[in-house]
């Protein structure tokens, strides 16, 4: 384990199906525990200590590596994917023109998730892997999307 990085503590829009859909596979996969899910809908969530407000957090995905380091965009995705054995997967938007074309993609869905999760959260909340823990499986959370 990377300890300049991991735990990473990977926050979320609770609210967002399309997020929270992302965040189950991730959690499924995490067997090693590399990373820590944080809810930034969450009412008891303090922004303070990521030195940015709710609203900020909630713009563009955010995540603090374990050396304190704030990550966001495509970066976080990459750890996160990484912590979890995919890492493969992302690394060629490592490279320099795929790294400009991933960056303008998720800008664009990040400025159209809220939409896209209202108008195709049911395709997501179907595809969310139920939440297992200690052999009990429970299903998605239904939030207003």
């Amino acid at each position: 384990m990377d300890g300049n990085i991991y735990p990473l503590e990977f926050l979320y829009d609770g609210n967002c199906a399309i997020c929270r859909c992302d965040v189950a596979k991730l959690r499924r996969r995490d067997r090693q525990r590399r990373i820590r899910f944080i809810d930034v809908t969450d009412p008891a969530f303090d922004p303070a200590p990521y030195g940015r407000e709710r609203e900020v957090l909630l713009a563009r995905i955010t995540a603090r590596r374990a050396d304190g380091l704030i990550v966001e965009g495509p970066e976080v995705f990459r750890l996160a994917l990484a912590a979890v054995g995919l890492g493969w997967i992302a690394a060629p938007t490592r490279l320099p023109v795929l790294s400009h074309i991933t960056e303008l993609a998720y800008g664009c869905f990040a400025r159209h998730r809220v939409w896209l999760s209202k108008h195709f959260g049911g395709i997501f909340r179907w595809m969310t892997p139920p939440d297992c823990a200690q052999g009990v499986c429970a299903l998605p959370k239904t939030h207003k999307s």
